[in-house]
């Protein structure tokens, strides 16, 4: 039976590459899977070899933790250097997204507390 390695599901590409490679270098079998043609499927990678299973698991945990550690000194270094992107950058790195996700946020608000809004409203007159 197949066993679920690693999930890419919004995994940078360095990542999902770096975790091939690693896999590859330790000649561990694996197959990979993607979303589908409608994204709804578990992009991932996979092992048939009972064997290597635990092998595989051990290795990636370690490389995670590694780029923990790596990526929180990167983000710390930008930091002092004052070069950290905040949210109102992003938010201005796609505003037209931006925009439409806060519309929709607000709308989902707005009919979520409406009907409680005229309750209010009736039992004061």
């Amino acid at each position: 039976m197949s066993a679920l390695l690693f999930k890419l599901r919004q995994v940078p590409e360095d990542e999902a590459e770096a975790i091939r490679s690693l896999l590859d270098a330790n000649d561990i079998d694996w197959y990979e899977t993607n979303a589908g043609n409608w994204g709804i499927s578990m992009p991932g990678i996979w092992s048939n070899n009972k064997q290597q299973v635990e092998q595989a698991r051990v290795l990636i945990e370690q490389y995670q933790q590694q780029r923990t550690i790596a990526q929180r000194d990167e983000y710390e270094k930008q930091k002092q250097l004052g070069q950290e992107v905040t949210l109102i950058q992003r938010l201005l790195q796609n505003p037209l997204q931006s925009i439409a996700i806060v519309s929709f946020c607000a709308f989902v608000l707005f009919v979520s507390i409406h009907p409680f809004l005229q309750m209010i409203g009736y039992s004061q007159q």
